[in-house]
Parts: structure tokens; sequence; C-alpha cells
């Protein structure tokens, strides 16, 4: 089955380039696609947080990965499944971030820690809400805490 997506908006930011880290702080704006009409965001400012689901657009189709790989190409933690991870190469190049919501200013959404580059296609915006959090205890590999160290660090 094919399908297609059209943005819902895109990411309006300082950054331009890729990087793995020191996405802490950061903000970002999220300007409504002219398809949409600004009633849109109706609503979600009375929200604290947002999930923004956005396309790795940059990526070409030859560094897709469909199978294992070491996380960030690192020797040292394990070769698990791409699906197992959160790296930009997926099959379908989607990628997901809970930001913070700062404000609203009619088509754009103030965000901050939005771990998408100026001018990343967003396919959905939805307002995080308790019900859909985890139940429960989170947990992970080592590994995986190990790749987060620097994540949300401020650059500089």
């Amino acid at each position: 089955m094919n399908f297609s997506i059209e943005p819902v908006a895109t990411v309006r930011a300082s950054r331009a380039q890729v990087r793995d880290d020191e996405w802490g702080g950061s903000t970002a704006t999220i300007e409504l696609a002219d398809s949409m009409p600004v009633a849109a965001l109706d609503g979600i400012e009375s929200f604290s947080h947002a999930e923004i689901l956005f396309v790795f657009d940059r990526v070409a189709d030859a560094r897709v990965v469909r199978d294992a790989r070491h996380p960030r190409n690192n020797p040292d933690w394990p070769q698990v499944g791409i699906l197992a991870q959160r790296g930009k190469n997926r099959p379908n190049r989607i990628g997901s971030t809970m930001v913070r919501i700062l404000g609203r200013k009619g088509r754009r959404l103030e965000v901050a820690e939005l771990d998408a580059i100026d001018g990343t296609p967003v396919i959905d915006i939805k307002p995080v809400m308790r019900e859909f959090l985890p139940r429960g205890d989170v947990r992970q590999p080592g590994w995986a805490t190990e790749l987060m160290r620097n994540y949300w660090n401020t650059a500089g």
C-alpha cells in the first residue's frame, strides 16, 4: 500500500545544519502551511506540550537503513535494528519530538527544544495529554542513555 502525506507546517529555526547533540535551550517556530486554516491551531496554547511529527527530508535514499546498525555508527554500542533506535535514516524518515509550547501567534506556534532544522516539513502536531504518556516505568538499555547524554545540553 502506498500513501502520500502533505506537510501541515514548516519548521523555522536558527539551526540549519544537522548535529546529533546540543538541542537544549533551542527554540523554533512552526509555521502552518498555506493549505491549513489558521483555526487548525485553535486551543493548542492551552496545552503545555505538543508532539511534533516531521520528515527528515534531507536524508538521501542511499542513506536509508532498513536492517540493523550501530547507533551513530559507534562500534562501542550494540548493533540494533533501525526500528529499535531513533536515528534519522529510518525507512519512512519520520521524526517525533515532544516540545514545550511557548506561545502562538496566528499561524505560528512557538516551541522549545524541537530537534528539527530550519525548513523541515511538519506532518502533524498533536497536543500532549497525560493519558497518552507511558503508563508505568520506562526502561531502556545503557547504550541509549549514553547516546542521549549530551542531546539536550545547550550549545556552546
